[in-house]
């Protein structure tokens, strides 16, 4: 019997929603769009969550079970209410430009809950895996643009093609370059001197792995175990927030 209560794909999950609810409540969100139906949705996913957590159900029972095509609708049914698509652009629009960086940083958050729930299934679907860096998503990226970060001489700031959109991502590896195909753990975002990062690349002994095999938004093949590490911690510490 899987022990689902201990599931770091569900754990991960039901964390992501309570720091979604607080960037929600938080968040200098400006215009015209359901906030009250948005939160209310994310606590009832909060109870659906609970319900699977003690379920006690065998991975591929879970992902045919009707609570994870609940979960699902729920995520879209959130988009929606936000603003469909595009609605971080929206949101973005409607922002100063004083207000716009940490905005950035609380639209990372959103999207980062979004992106758990949506990537569930496929995670849940992987079986009977212990291991913390299960509850997120590791996907091959393609570096376009390389910049310096304008307040930290050690770190660059580099946009990644992750397939569907591009997204930010910060690194203290001054070697990579565009065209580099990377891994990225996609984490809980961190923001270093306003400067916000939606993931981080996978190293393993001499920095970032820079010649990653896989389609780009998809998992990565033959990374190194030892590439995990970091982020295995870091997934470990987001749980114990």
């Amino acid at each position: 019997m899987w022990d689902t209560s201990k599931d770091y794909r569900l754990l991960v999950a039901e964390k992501s929603i309570n720091l979604f609810i607080r960037t929600i409540q938080g968040g200098n969100f400006k215009g015209h769009w359901r906030k009250r139906e948005v939160v209310q949705i994310a606590r009832e996913m909060s109870r659906e969550l609970q319900a699977v957590a003690f379920s006690y159900m065998e991975p591929q029972d879970l992902i045919t079970s009707p609570h994870i095509k609940t979960l699902t609708e729920k995520t879209e049914k959130i988009k929606e209410f936000l603003g469909g698509e595009g609605w971080n652009k929206k949101f973005l629009d409607q922002a100063t430009r004083e207000e716009k960086e940490k905005l950035e940083e609380n639209i990372a958050k959103v999207r980062f809950f979004l992106n758990t729930f949506l990537g569930l299934e496929n995670r849940i679907s992987l079986g009977q895996i212990s291991d913390p860096v299960m509850g997120i998503d590791i996907i091959v990226g393609e570096i376009m643009s390389v910049g310096k970060h304008t307040q930290a001489s050690n770190l660059l700031v580099c946009n990644v093609n992750i397939g569907e959109r591009a997204i930010t991502v910060v690194t203290n590896d001054m070697d990579v370059k565009e065209g580099n195909h990377v891994a990225i753990s996609m984490l809980p975002p961190s923001t270093f001197m306003g400067i916000t990062s939606e993931g981080m690349f996978l190293g393993a002994g001499e920095g970032v792995i820079k010649n990653v095999q896989g389609d780009l938004g998809h998992m990565p093949h033959g990374i190194p175990l030892e590439a995990l590490n970091e982020a295995r911690n870091l997934v470990e510490n987001f749980l114990n927030e």
